[in-house]
């Protein structure tokens, strides 16, 4: 069974926790980014001369944001815990409720394949982030695992539920933050002994922050010739939560062009292995596996994956995103690799038409040429590639719950 260990978490004061906690960057533009930076007090100021710094001077930009953090340590901003496990919970405007446990797992669980992952990583941006968290040494945002339900686990937490969480707010989106403290030490001799009878961690969202953890504790270990293996660089802040605490949403693709095929060119091609019905102008959301939505010259269709192809796929990889990649982007399109390729566009869906009605929007505009909607992965389907260590091509699934960045983070020097 992989570890679960408690840690001294970080946190912003209950004066600072409204201002603090903030996005992934990632969802933010460079000018939203240069502009919190300026303005607000949160984590993106800390990290201010990593990401807005006009200086090329990296290791100065990274030694100032751990002074930084330091600072607000200091100025009592950020608080520092004993050794905690954390429950937090979300509560989203449209009802949703996710919640789960803040903890350390191990670098080793994840290269023995004890945390399973689904997805291909970026070298080079493994690289940056791993140079990253050995200058800064703070792990800001957790990785996000999952797992088979307990019902133990589950009772443990709605114990723990009925106390006064150390932090509650609500963010700008409308989703309130919940987060309870577990530090005694029954508390936690309870929790350590039922997530010891969970077999696997899956990786739900996080490679990169992972592979790059790793990266740098194999780094670490070689410049460390004391190294024991229970060193603070040695562990990966995550969020564990169970399946029934997850939601996979669909991730669709946008393609810039046809590879100098026409329309009708394309939709002869695409016949070879997938049953195609017209849909009309009326947004098609695919409605089972195996059902692809596309939108093409104003059009949408229905492509439906034909029965000798699922059949000579079952043993390999059965995923839509594969039969997409590897008989429409592969064999029309002359997209070999999805992860190197600046012709596909990725949009992030909800389950419903919103991913849908984005593709029209872009393909309309005629900056894309065609837009494959795709259904949601199963959480059965993301355990089965898991399992069979199969790699699923680039964003596949776009999960929740989504997290922030500092609400609680982990020290790696403590």
């Amino acid at each position: 069974m992989p570890i679960f260990k408690p840690f001294r978490g970080i946190r912003p004061s209950e004066d600072y926790v409204d201002i603090f906690p903030t996005h992934p960057l990632d969802n933010f533009s460079q000018e939203e980014i240069t502009k919190k930076a300026q303005q607000d007090s949160s984590y993106i100021q800390m990290i201010k001369p990593y990401v807005v710094s006009k200086s090329k001077d990296i290791d100065r930009n990274l030694r100032k944001i751990r002074t930084n953090f330091e600072e607000l340590l200091d100025d009592k901003k950020l608080v520092q815990d004993s050794s905690s496990y954390y429950l937090y919970e979300q509560f989203l405007p449209n009802k949703s409720v996710f919640r789960g446990l803040l903890g350390l797992v191990s670098v080793d669980d994840f290269r023995n394949g004890r945390i399973k992952k689904h997805e291909s990583t970026l070298t080079h941006k493994k690289e940056k982030l791993a140079y990253y968290l050995e200058k800064v040494n703070i792990q800001a945002e957790p990785v996000l695992l999952t797992y088979m339900a307990n019902p133990k686990v589950e009772l443990l937490m709605n114990h723990e539920e009925k106390n006064v969480p150390v932090l509650n707010y609500v963010d700008d989106n409308g989703v309130r933050h919940k987060v309870w403290r577990i530090d005694n030490r029954l508390k936690m001799l309870q929790f350590k002994e039922v997530l010891e009878k969970i077999d696997s961690f899956y990786i739900a969202d996080g490679h990169h922050r992972i592979g790059s953890a790793a990266l740098n504790a194999a780094n670490m270990k070689k410049k460390n010739k004391k190294h024991t293996g229970t060193e603070h660089y040695n562990y990966v802040f995550s969020f564990i939560v169970s399946n029934q605490s997850i939601k996979i949403h669909d991730y669709n693709r946008i393609l810039n062009d046809l590879n100098g095929l026409s329309e009708t060119e394309f939709l002869s091609k695409i016949e070879e292995n997938f049953l195609i019905h017209e849909k009309g102008d009326t947004p098609y959301y695919p409605s089972q596996k195996f059902h692809i939505s596309m939108y093409l010259g104003g059009k949408f269709y229905s492509l439906h994956v034909k029965h000798d192809l699922r059949k000579k796929q079952s043993e390999l990889n059965d995923l839509d995103h594969f039969l997409l990649e590897e008989f429409i982007f592969k064999d029309i399109l002359g997209i070999e690799d999805p992860k190197t390729t600046d012709k596909i566009t990725y949009i992030k869906g909800n389950s419903g038409l919103e991913g849908i009605n984005k593709i029209k929007e872009k393909v309309d505009s005629g900056e894309f040429k065609v837009g494959f909607g795709i259904y949601p992965i199963s959480f059965n389907d993301l355990l089965k590639v898991s399992d069979k260590n199969i790699k699923m091509p680039p964003k596949c699934t776009y999960i929740e719950p989504k997290l922030v960045t500092a609400l609680v983070m982990y020290d790696m020097k403590q």
